[in-house]
């Protein structure tokens, strides 16, 4: 079993940054994908950033076009986290943010693909 933490949201003024982290723990091995989800009141669960938890050479990033260009995503395989670093953000960001993970090397944006997800962070972002 594999558990994710997240930690990081909070309130953030609009064009201002948060940066987001991710620990997992447990069956570390099972990891092979991670990212960030996020789900806005009334909306439908999205993703925001995913990425592969491989070598240096197998680190292939997906982004959601509205976030391209201001959030950046990255991991520590040492330290078994995942972070999300957002800036220029908006009020159209304000959601809960997710972390999900999956057992295979590929990226999908469906989130029935992931097998793990952490509680949730709330983001905030005022106008």
């Amino acid at each position: 079993q594999v558990q994710l933490v997240e930690s990081g949201g909070g309130l953030a003024q609009s064009g201002g940054s948060l940066r987001l982290s991710c620990a997992a723990s447990g069956s570390i091995v099972s990891v092979r994908t991670m990212g960030w989800y996020r789900q806005a009141p009334g909306k439908e669960r999205e993703s925001v950033a995913l990425i592969i938890r491989g070598d240096a050479t197998n680190s292939a990033a997906d982004y959601a076009d509205s976030v391209k260009g201001r959030f950046t995503i990255s991991r520590d395989n040492a330290k078994n986290t995942v972070y999300l670093q957002m800036n220029s953000l908006k009020a159209e960001d304000t959601a809960v943010y997710y972390c999900a993970a999956r057992r295979t090397y590929s990226i999908s944006r469906s989130r029935q693909d992931y097998d793990y997800w952490g509680q949730g962070t709330q983001v905030t972002v005022s106008s």
